[in-house]
């Protein structure tokens, strides 16, 4: 009789107060618990857009929507990480129709390119070098043992005259830095053909390993680096069209970045 007492009180105490607490005379919500909760069976979570309770699948978690919104039912996404493998952590392109443009008074002074084109120069080493705009971005290292690959993409243009043989030419160089340092270089030539204002697609390739943990700024400079016979008063572009044969829709410049890593350190997967 006395156990069926208490428990009428407590009823109508949870009916009277709009908050209960146990083991706490100053609940913060509805029911307040100060100690250990042990759950026998399930949770449910009412969902509101069809009244329906749902005690979510295996392997989910409740998951907070803020204020006066319901939890709902969340799965978690953890990677299965082997040990002393590489994974693609961070990937990313950008694109670029500005590009650079240099006359023949801007061609540059390097006077040995077998000196001066080495892996880690400092582009300010690099007289006549420009940074094509839209292509420099930060990228996100996480890990001391990497592999980052950069794979870049261009139209190089200049308005030669028509010319069916090879002598009218121009030399150019594009390089890819990271922090401002040289990773990878092509240099190729752009020679006059039978049609006028020739063009060529560039495309180049380049790795570099274990960069520092941390962010690291990447960007693209190209330069012109000598002219042959007719050529020197002839403008060349890069990533941008110098004749209106072509457009800058089609001149457009790219890079794609990919990270892969040996994982250190794991982003949370719950914010």
């Amino acid at each position: 009789m006395k156990n069926i007492i208490s428990i009428l009180f407590f009823m109508t105490g949870l009916s009277l107060s709009a908050q209960v607490g146990i083991k706490t005379d100053s609940p913060k919500a509805q029911l307040d618990v100060n100690g250990d909760i042990n759950l026998r069976n399930k949770i449910v979570v009412l969902n509101v857009t069809d009244n329906t309770l749902s005690q979510g699948n295996n392997d989910q978690i409740l998951v907070s929507q803020g204020e006066d919104y319901p939890p709902i039912w969340k799965s978690l996404r953890i990677p299965e990480y082997e040990p002393n493998k590489f994974y693609l952590i961070f990937n990313n392109s950008f694109s670029d129709r500005t590009g650079v443009k240099f006359t023949n008074s801007e061609q540059s002074t390097i006077a040995s390119k077998n000196t001066a084109f080495t892996k880690g120069a400092d582009i300010s080493s690099l007289p006549g070098f420009k940074k094509i705009a839209g292509l420099s971005h930060p990228i996100s290292v996480f890990s001391t043992e990497s592999k980052t690959y950069f794979q870049f993409e261009t139209v190089v243009q200049a308005d030669l005259p028509v010319n069916g043989t090879p002598d009218i030419s121009i030399d150019y160089a594009c390089g890819i830095f990271v922090d401002n340092k040289l990773v990878n270089l092509r240099q190729r030539n752009l020679k006059a053909s039978s049609a006028a204002s020739t063009f060529i697609t560039h495309n180049q390739i380049g790795i570099v390993t274990n960069l520092s943990k941390g962010q690291h700024e990447v960007s693209v400079a190209c330069s012109r680096l000598g002219s042959y016979r007719t050529a020197s008063d002839v403008v060349l572009a890069i990533g941008i069209n110098a004749y209106s044969n072509i457009n800058s829709f089609i001149t457009q410049s790219s890079l794609k970045v990919d990270v892969y890593e040996i994982p250190q350190v794991f982003n949370p997967i719950i914010n």
